[in-house]
């Protein structure tokens, strides 16, 4: 039987989950505010008293969310950050606590304390309250994102280029229109069909003084030879520095490697997932939508034929030069260095609870 605070997190679960299914929340922005906006209330409001169980309790929470909605790579990315904030205050209030007790500790016991460390079994006082300020924190970090990542426009953006890029994407259109402040260039942006984002980006730069030209993506390959760079952005980043990206990036990257034409992606720091491709397996990867676009209902041949229209497309990490987070530039073979430093090992599997 539930208590209040056990229904009210049921309730609130369920409306979370139905908004996004209903896809009342289309930016990853928005996403992951409201996912840090929920799991603050429930820390706020579960009853625990030591570290492990709120632990245990908020992956159970979130092995629901992402069992419910296994496409959306954000709110998993959001969820394993938010358990490591909790476990990074825990610690650090742990050490704290042990240097005011023995400030001199002999060097045997600094190399074996963090197994000490680690069980989660202690009783913090004052652990809400630092965790709060550390999601605080979290959160401004992805409001600045962006911005973070537009201020290193003028490094990667010369004059006189022509850039390449695909669809719309907020941080590639942040990023053009800073670097715009002090050169000149040209952005050819294909138009990403059957969806068309691209067209919305033409007109945003356009508003910018950019000169920007929407192209079909069937020209994409023969104006590559002339492109200097590709600047695109992502919906996440895989663990071994894949992309899950716009449908047709993959096209423009295998283009772009042919006329050795550098890729540089825009990802901020919660975009990076810690799940692979382990197969292409598209009903576990990719999001399809309504085929409309590519083939009319009322055509003939609708009736006879099996019509897929994907949302994403994988880019692998050896058709990707540079990412640019708001931390700065890495190589896709430092994700993995990336991965550690954001997320804690023993929440890659949300289903498997802490002993």
């Amino acid at each position: 039987m539930l208590d209040v605070d056990g229904k009210t997190h049921e309730m609130l679960l369920d409306n979370y989950i139905s908004n996004l299914k209903r896809k009342k929340w289309e930016s990853n922005y928005v996403i992951a505010e409201k996912t840090i906006q929920l799991f603050r209330h429930f820390i706020d409001t579960i009853h625990w008293s030591t570290t492990i169980e709120l632990l245990n309790q908020l992956r159970e929470y979130g092995f629901r969310i992402t069992s419910a909605l296994p496409l959306q790579f954000i709110v998993g990315n959001i969820i394993r950050r938010i358990l490591n904030i909790v476990r990074e205050e825990y610690t650090a209030a742990r050490k704290s606590s042990e240097e005011e007790i023995d400030v001199q500790d002999s060097l045997h016991k600094i190399v074996t304390s963090e197994d000490d460390v680690d069980d989660y079994n202690s009783i913090v006082p004052e652990l809400k309250l630092s965790i709060f300020e550390h999601l605080d924190e979290f959160q401004i970090e992805i409001e600045s994102s962006n911005e973070d990542i537009s201020k290193q426009a003028l490094e990667h953006i010369h004059s006189n280029e022509i850039i390449l890029t695909v669809g719309k994407s907020s941080e590639v259109e942040m990023f053009f229109i800073e670097a715009a402040k002090d050169r000149t260039f040209e952005v050819f942006i294909t138009e990403c069909s059957p969806l068309n984002h691209g067209r919305q980006l033409a007109l945003n730069l356009s508003k910018h003084k950019i000169q920007s030209t929407l192209i079909p993506d069937s020209t994409m390959f023969g104006i590559m030879s002339r492109v200097n760079k590709v600047i695109i952005g992502v919906d996440s980043v895989m663990a071994n520095g894949g992309l899950r990206t716009f449908n047709g990036c993959h096209a423009v990257a295998l283009a772009a490697a042919h006329y050795s034409v550098p890729v540089i992606v825009l990802a901020p720091m919660y975009k990076l997932s810690s799940r692979y491709l382990c197969s292409y397996n598209q009903d576990a990867f990719n999001e399809f939508v309504s085929p409309a676009g590519v083939l009319n209902y009322s055509d003939s041949v609708a009736s006879k034929v099996d019509v897929y229209n994907p949302t994403y497309d994988y880019v692998p990490p050896d058709n990707v030069t540079l990412f640019i987070s708001n931390n700065g530039g890495h190589s896709p073979s430092y994700v993995y260095r990336l991965l550690s430093e954001i997320y804690h090992p023993l929440d890659y599997d949300l289903s498997v609870h802490n002993k």
